[in-house]
């Protein structure tokens, strides 16, 4: 039985967010909630009076770092942590499985436990199960987590499967080192980004006696889709009777995503770490208040605000003591950023308990995504001299943080062109090598013309990986090469500056931007430029072979993503006699959905970077094996059939309703 009394009071119409209460030792806690991290015994920045000002109700501490200072026995001596701090509400101690996973290179994972060099004095340390559990008894928390062995997101399979086992094993372990204690614990389910591993741990867990449970393992490399999508696939797998909590995540999106798939607890340092740097949310969206445009600005940080930040100080003043790096401005950010925290969260329980919770969520999300550096209706400052090279229109050139290679930034939505992997490598790997464009080339069974569409010509980048394939190994096969592209800025912006660019070293693309087509001196590569709407164009158009399928973004060119579409360029490509084979960075399932509902076969594609998997859509059956084996199955359409993104939002039941039969009898799936 749980140590909580934890009490449901409602769940949402047309959503998984769900309000409820819980009793702990300190206290009640209604949910959804955030608890501010407290670290080392002390919210940063904060008093315990601001704290509670702000509304918080639970604080998080860190069994890892009390242990090396003051260690349990100032806890043992003093009474426990809520006298120790002066801290009367609930606290949940985690349990230092994150910071041995931050810690790679200076810990040694055995059975028993993990072995570091403590920061505080150099000796080892050795942190198992019982010690952790221990600790965080003598720490004296309201909700103990067990001790997890955390991997990233991104890991290996086999990596992902034993870190889990481990995690299992130790849980047990943690348990029976609670004893007797009336401090409530939870499990943490474990299973990187793979569907079966979250199931089956979240089945072993849940046969264990624990008073809640909490979702680890996301928030360390996966993309924002993936970690809503296991989110929600990991909640599902919960009890509805326990609280589930979302560990480290994350911003005010990231809480309104989570809790409309079903979390109840939070935690995160974004709130207090970015204040530190100036950033702060608004019910205008986020401001970094460090920037030069606020220098000047005699109004409080959000009308929309009351606390002490907002009722007294100017963004002016809360500039200058940013820049100057003093601590009231940290503290004054804090305290706003945790009053907006809480009152988001006050805000869904309300809309959960009057069944309001779907609409505010649809409302929400855009207000959330505002922010000052990307939105011009906010400021608009002129470049200085030395970065007008760097900027075009609405476009502008960024350097990746390790300084290994530029892209192109749409100043708009803040939409990065090749994002997270050098733009070269991306482009060589999802579209060039994946679709063995090489070995097609080569292939002397067909002479006719290979043709690609090239959707969505950004920088030219996948266009001139073709170019310079068909260059490399010179066949007498003819390649034509169709781009489509709406803004031909971010192209003319790259070979402004085409030193940061490599792969513009070539009379192409220049020939390209000033007569819309370039041959080869074989006349054997033909680049042809369609400048407009590649909905609207792509109708006249020769059906291709290949198609790169890479529009801007999901903000920036929506319609290109929708299903509406995708039956239209399916209805376009089956009448081929050959099969055609469309490529795209996109693994969401609502684009996959999508796809399949417009009568594409589909499959994964590799993965990329932090991306585990891409996409592949085929226009018909695929004929090769390796092909026929990448196909999504069954265990793709068990996580679509719980997936708040299986259709889109605004169909009615009726259309709901034929989406899904239309899914399910997908000759893909009844083929298998």
């Amino acid at each position: 039985m749980s140590r909580l009394d934890f009490i449901l009071e409602k769940e949402a119409s047309g959503s998984k967010a769900r309000a409820a209460r819980f009793t702990t030792l300190h206290g009640e806690v209604k949910t959804p909630i955030f608890m501010p991290v407290g670290t080392q015994a002390t919210v940063k920045s904060q008093t315990v009076e601001t704290l509670k000002a702000a509304g918080s109700n639970v604080l998080l501490a860190n069994t890892y770092h009390l242990l090396l200072r003051p260690g349990p026995e100032v806890f043992q001596k003093l009474g426990g942590i809520h006298k120790f701090m002066n801290w009367d509400r609930p606290v949940l101690t985690d349990s230092g499985g994150f910071q041995i996973f931050s810690l790679p290179n200076a810990r040694k994972m055995t059975e028993e436990g993990a072995v570091f060099r403590s920061y505080v004095n150099g000796q080892n340390v050795l942190l198992s199960p019982e010690i952790s559990i221990g600790m965080q008894k003598a720490i004296g928390s309201d909700i103990m987590m067990v001790l997890d062995e955390c991997v990233p997101s991104t890991v290996e399979y086999s990596k992902a499967k034993s870190a889990m086992e481990v995690t299992h094993r130790w849980a047990k372990r943690s348990l029976d080192a609670r004893g007797d204690s009336p401090q409530s614990m939870f499990g943490i389910v474990q299973g990187a980004c793979f569907p079966d591993l979250r199931k089956r741990s979240a089945e072993v867990l849940t046969q264990l006696p624990f008073d809640g449970f909490a979702i680890g393992g996301l928030a360390v490399g996966e993309t924002k889709e993936e970690r809503n999508d296991f989110c929600e696939l990991s909640a599902s797998l919960l009890p509805r009777n326990l609280p589930r909590y979302l560990m480290g995540v994350g911003t005010p999106l990231d809480l309104l995503e989570a809790v409309h798939r079903g979390v109840d607890m939070f935690d995160c340092t974004i709130p207090t770490e970015l204040a530190q740097r100036g950033v702060a949310f608004t019910s205008k969206g986020k401001l970094q208040i460090h920037r030069t445009v606020y220098k000047f600005e005699d109004q409080i940080l959000d009308p929309d605000c009351d606390c002490p930040c907002c009722c007294s100080y100017s963004r002016a003043y809360l500039h200058h003591l940013t820049k100057t790096e003093e601590v009231l401005g940290w503290h004054l950010l804090g305290i706003h950023n945790l009053y907006f925290y809480h009152k988001l969260m006050k805000d869904m329980r309300e809309e959960i308990l009057s069944d309001t919770f779907a609409s505010f969520y649809e409302r929400k999300k855009e207000e959330l995504d505002r922010t000052d550096n990307v939105n011009p209706s906010f400021h608009r400052l002129k470049p200085s001299k030395a970065n007008r090279k760097k900027s075009l229109g609405d476009y502008e050139l960024i350097e990746n943080p390790a300084g290994e290679y530029w892209s192109v930034r749409q100043k708009s939505s803040g939409e990065v062109m090749h994002s997270v992997n050098d733009p070269y490598l991306e482009s060589k790997q999802l579209y060039i090598e994946q679709s063995g464009l090489s070995e097609i080339l080569r292939s002397s069974s067909d002479t006719a013309p290979l043709v690609i569409w090239d959707v969505g010509l950004g920088a030219a980048t996948n266009a001139m990986m073709a170019v310079r394939c068909f260059e490399e190994i010179e066949v007498p096969r003819t390649l034509k090469i169709i781009s489509f592209e709406s803004d031909l800025d971010p192209l003319r912006l790259a070979l402004k500056n085409n030193g940061k660019f490599p792969h513009l070293f070539h009379k192409a693309p220049w020939e390209l931007l000033k007569y819309n087509v370039w041959k080869s001196d074989s006349k054997n590569l033909i680049w042809e430029l369609v400048e407009g709407d590649f909905a609207v164009h792509f109708v006249q158009k020769e059906i291709p072979d290949l198609i790169f399928y890479d529009p801007f973004s999901f903000k920036t060119d929506s319609s290109l993503w929708t299903h509406t579409f995708f039956e239209q360029l399916f209805d376009r490509l089956r009448n081929s006699s050959r099969l055609v084979r469309l490529y795209t960075y996109s693994a969401s399932t609502a684009v996959r959905s999508s796809l399949l509902h417009s009568g594409f076969w589909v499959g994964r594609g590799l993965g990329s970077g932090p991306k585990s998997e891409t996409t592949v859509a085929y226009s018909g059956k695929p004929n090769t094996e390796s092909e026929l084996s990448g196909l999504l199955g069954k265990e793709w359409l068990s996580r679509w059939e719980k997936s708040d993104a299986r259709y889109p939002k605004n169909l009615d039941p009726a259309q709901r309703k034929e989406w899904v039969e239309r899914i399910l009898s997908h000759p893909q799936f009844v083929s298998k």
